[in-house]
């Protein structure tokens, strides 16, 4: 028998449904060349400088435990460059390493919330965010942001707030949707903390990817909001690193003694080869492999906008931020037929698996039913060819009959 926890794991705001990213690589285990635009990482070759960080901690026999919240070093260097990125002052003793930045954002929920709080969501959302939430007990309080802007409407966000909320997520660059808040945004969302007591949770992880306008940290926007802020971010991405999993997150003292704590009882410590290879980075970098990953990811975002600007009765998105383009496709599935086979994001999305071979993530994943988000971080080629079939598909759907359609592969009953 289960535990009632991993029950509210496939309740409402959390994710029921096969992840993309299974669905694709079922499909790729049928004999089926996909195009995966589903993927929230950027296909590209690891650095040099962490790869030869790895190999020399990998020589030099490094294979003991470090302090559960990483490298005195390595935290120091990340307070160094998060201060140069913020504007404001960090020391190490603010920061935590993480095995990704899900266990910072874990380490958050478990730190600050009790049975019974409430957690504020902006939607469309990343749905670890609500799945956290229910399992440090606590209830998440979804507001839904309205195309094409996906701002959070500061109104919405105030009539949401009870005597239990407990602290409000904030998401920029946006995963989904790709857009950045603004400091006026910002300010108003660390007024209501203050004004409620709130915790600010800022996942920041997408902070290097900004092609359009500027991205500020809540704790610049708004400094009166330090003290209450737990600010995480990650190298899986910023690096190309994923599977490496390393992330951090900065925060008051109170929230640093309780991740050393929650990290001694659950992993130690994050992976230490990752570690030095980090820290190398770090200290011998010059930034050129973020600045090349920006221009490549800059001129496939230009060459992306170029070819969506096809689509009929679908608004281009902005992409301002990210490496996801998001479709608010409900004018286009108002437009079809009630009898047919597409009803809904979700169904689009495997209409495409099923009959282009390209992965793509339904809005259902994040609590929209009429989204769809496309990576833009997969090689050029393949770019160019996803969202070509992408269009072509969206752009037939009013023209065809209502029919069943053929079953994925991966859905087949049979097998």
């Amino acid at each position: 028998m289960l535990s009632q926890r991993m029950s509210l794991l496939s309740g409402p705001g959390t994710v029921a449904a096969q992840e993309p990213a299974e669905l694709a690589q079922l499909a790729a285990a049928a004999g089926r060349q996909i195009i995966d635009l589903a993927a929230g990482e950027i296909i590209i070759e690891t650095p040099l400088s962490v790869r030869e960080g790895a190999i020399a901690a990998i020589n030099a026999g490094t294979n003991r435990y470090t302090d559960a919240i990483g490298l005195t070093l390595l935290r120091k260097a990340v307070a160094e460059k998060l201060a140069a990125q913020t504007h404001v002052g960090w020391n190490l003793e603010d920061i935590v390493i993480t095995a990704g930045a899900k266990q910072a954002l874990l380490n958050a929920a478990l730190a600050v919330l009790d049975p019974g709080d409430e957690v504020i969501i902006i939607r469309p959302s990343w749905p670890t965010f609500a799945s956290q939430i229910l399992l440090a007990g606590a209830k998440p309080v979804f507001v839904d942001s309205r195309p094409s802007t996906y701002i959070p409407n500061i109104g919405a966000v105030r009539d949401a707030l009870t005597q239990r909320t407990k602290a409000i997520i904030v998401n920029s660059p946006n995963n989904p949707t790709g857009i950045i808040y603004d400091p006026t945004t910002l300010r108003a969302i660390g007024d209501l903390a203050i004004d409620h007591h709130l915790w600010i949770v800022s996942d920041e992880c997408y902070s290097c990817f900004v092609f359009a306008g500027r991205h500020e940290s809540i704790v610049t926007a708004h400094p009166g909001v330090r003290s209450r802020t737990i600010l995480v971010n990650t190298f899986s991405k910023e690096l190309a690193i994923t599977g490496w999993r390393l992330g951090y997150l900065a925060g008051p003292p109170e929230i640093v003694a309780a991740a050393k704590k929650l990290q001694s009882d659950m992993t130690s410590n994050a992976n230490v080869i990752a570690q030095h290879a980090v820290l190398h980075h770090l200290e011998v970098g010059d930034c050129s492999f973020e600045r090349k990953m920006h221009q490549r990811l800059s001129k496939a975002r230009h060459t992306g906008l170029r070819i969506l600007a096809g689509l009929e009765g679908v608004t281009v998105p902005r992409a301002d931020g990210t490496f996801f383009f998001y479709l608010d496709l409900k004018r286009l599935i108002s437009e079809l037929s009630a009898e047919g086979p597409v009803r809904s994001a979700d169904d689009i999305a495997r209409l495409l698996l099923d009959e282009t071979d390209v992965a793509t993530v339904a809005g259902g994943f994040f609590g929209d039913m009429n989204g769809l988000r496309l990576s833009f971080g997969v090689p050029q080629d393949l770019l160019e060819l996803g969202l070509k079939r992408v269009v072509e598909t969206l752009n037939s759907l009013k023209t065809r009959q209502p029919s069943k359609g053929r079953v994925t592969k991966a859905h087949d009953p049979e097998k």
